[in-house]
């Protein structure tokens, strides 16, 4: 891996990780409100489920490969 790739796969993963904590902060602020759509919160925990496989996935790759 190049270090611009590594550079990128870090900013990227920088991306994801924000929108994971953005997305928490508005399942809960759904959740705490009367009335609130529950399709919509269903909707966005899976969105939130895709980006922690592709934080993990990210991840992964710029972890090196150690033989023990």
């Amino acid at each position: 891996m190049t270090p611009d790739e590594e550079r990128e796969l870090r900013e990227q993963l920088a991306r994801l990780q924000q929108e994971h904590r953005d997305l928490d902060a508005a399942i809960a602020a759904l959740q705490a409100s009367p009335g609130s759509d529950i399709i919509q919160v269903q909707r966005l925990k899976k969105r939130k489920l895709q980006l922690r496989d592709r934080i993990t996935f990210i991840e992964d790759q710029l972890t090196p490969d150690i033989i023990a």
